[in-house]
């Protein structure tokens, strides 16, 4: 018997680095006009990207139901101590509803604790694998549950956008600025604070974007986890990677890619990072 952990798919974790930690992703859907997709299941990253650049009708996203968080929980409780299902902000999203609706429908033998991880993409994913790590530790489950929330407020994200189109399509931001961004070249940059996309700055171009990105990885100490993740650049994204070796270890560092549910807003180019660690003052 063991703690398990659950995620959804805007964790932007690597399938393969799941399987690894044991970690459950319930993926979100993704619509394209009448055609619906489960996010990473029938559609793939590169799938998703030439359709959100080729497809005339652009695509919006759901949540997963109550129903499918229930069919999740039901089978991993048939082996299970307690479930631990941390998912994305619920000012982004409404999964974490969807999670605690589930949660009282099942008459599991265990408990199930939803924790709302206030991030989004490699952010959430970090908290996800420190997760993983703490159910593994013997601990017991309302330890381990106290343990991961702790998690929460030392887990930040940065990311820039080749271009804000996308979160205007969206409505995440006005067209007008989205037209502004674009005429001006200017690479937006973005931050997850208490559970919400804000700006944080913006850059000139996209080399002085990524030079922002590695010196607000530098304000962090005590650094006990790091992601990069990317939409289209993998070759960007590797070498931001081993940039930022010079401040955590490299080989720790793990690369993930937006999947579909986030790619509708950020859209081709984005960029970023997510961080587990202490933020110096300036």
């Amino acid at each position: 018997m063991a703690i398990k952990i659950v995620t959804d798919s805007t964790s932007d974790l690597p399938q393969a680095l799941a399987d690894e930690l044991g970690i459950t992703i319930v993926p979100l859907y993704v619509m394209f006009g009448n055609q619906t997709y489960r996010d990473r299941i029938n559609i793939s990253e590169t799938e998703f990207y030439e359709k959100l650049v080729n497809s005339p009708v652009h695509p919006t996203t759901s949540q997963p139901g109550p129903q499918d968080f229930a069919e999740v929980y039901s089978e991993l409780a048939k082996d299970a101590d307690g479930i631990i299902s941390v998912h994305i902000s619920s000012k982004l999203s409404g999964t974490c509803n969807s999670a605690l609706q589930a949660k009282e429908m099942v008459t599991a033998g265990c408990p199930i604790e939803v924790i709302d991880s206030n991030n989004v993409s490699m952010g959430l994913g970090l908290i996800a694998i420190g997760a993983a790590g703490i159910a593994a530790s013997g601990k017991d489950f309302q330890q381990a549950v106290n343990e991961v929330r702790q998690l929460v407020p030392k887990t930040h994200v940065w990311a820039m956008f080749d271009t804000l189109k996308y979160l205007a399509k969206g409505g995440r931001v006005g067209r007008a600025k989205a037209l502004m961004g674009s005429v001006l070249n200017i690479k937006p940059i973005l931050a997850v604070k208490d559970g919400e996309m804000v700006p944080a700055t913006k850059a000139r171009s996209r080399e002085k974007g990524v030079d922002l990105l590695y010196d607000y990885a530098g304000k962090f100490s005590e650094i006990e986890d790091m992601a990069v993740m990317y939409t289209t650049t993998l070759d960007e994204a590797e070498a931001l990677a081993d940039r930022m070796g010079a401040i955590f270890e490299r080989s720790r560092i793990k690369i993930g890619r937006l999947g579909p549910a986030l790619g509708v807003h950020a859209g081709p180019g984005t960029l970023g990072f997510g961080i587990r660690g202490i933020q110096r003052e300036n």
